[in-house]
């Protein structure tokens, strides 16, 4: 990936630090994507500047503020003059049951697995057809199995996938589409899952252990380095815990 460049969201921490740090150690230029993370984006930017001079800069947005999306790529344009890939991995994640579901919860969870993706990928189509780039988003395995409790956010992550078949067809033959479908890769932060959960989770996957965020970002790498016939695809990442829902 050396002189190549990419646009990650929420790349500041968790997958998306894990992401980052595997890019810009196969030679990529990042353009890295926060919203509230200031401390860890900056310490990120830090540490792969100090091994390549100048190669990541950051950019702070809320994407669900859709008018602010398009200057996304503009600013990764100004600061690098190319945009060669698109890794769309921001994304909120919380209960929603049935009942209880509010607009407050749609507008966050669709906002950001689904609208944010589609708008980020349009305002960057230019860019990428120029390098012949590609997109890769961050679904989730259960957008094709359903994660009891989690109604709004299962459909978005579904909207997702179907949205990387899209537009697979409608950005070929220049741009690339694919995703990556994480399973037990890092437990939410606030506790959503108790212990007797997680180890539930876990006995329930084939390989009988918790991916590691790094397994996330060497699919991406595959697709956007080694993949130059594939498009439309998802790739799981889940021990095979797909097959056991």
């Amino acid at each position: 990936m050396h002189g190549k460049v990419v646009l990650i969201t929420g790349g500041a921490k968790r997958v998306g630090a894990a992401i980052s740090r595997r890019l810009h150690a196969a030679g990529a230029n990042l353009m890295l994507h926060y919203r509230a993370s200031a401390g860890e984006a900056r310490l990120l930017q830090v540490e792969l500047n100090h091994a390549r001079a100048g190669s990541v800069a950051l950019i702070q947005a809320d994407i669900l503020d859709v008018g602010k999306l398009p200057s996304l790529v503009e600013q990764t344009l100004s600061t690098f003059g190319r945009l060669d890939a698109l890794v769309n991995n921001a994304s909120s994640f919380f209960p929603t049951q049935l009942g209880d579901i509010t607009p407050a919860a749609w507008e966050d969870l669709m906002g950001t697995n689904l609208r944010a993706p589609l708008f980020l990928s349009q305002a960057a189509a230019p860019a990428l057809r120029r390098t012949q780039g590609a997109i890769v988003n961050i679904t989730d395995i259960h957008a094709e199995r359903p994660l009891k409790g989690y109604v709004v956010y299962t459909a978005a992550k579904a909207g997702l996938a179907g949205l990387t078949r899209s537009l697979a067809r409608e950005l070929a033959p220049e741009v690339r589409v694919n995703a990556v479908a994480p399973g037990p890769i890092l437990w939410p932060e606030d506790n959503q899952f108790d212990e007797l959960s997680r180890q539930r989770i876990v006995s329930h996957t084939p390989l009988k252990r918790e991916g590691s965020p790094d397994d996330i970002a060497r699919a991406v790498h595959f697709l956007l380095v080694d993949a130059s016939y594939v498009t439309g695809e998802t790739i799981a990442v889940d021990g095979g815990r797909h097959m056991t829902i």
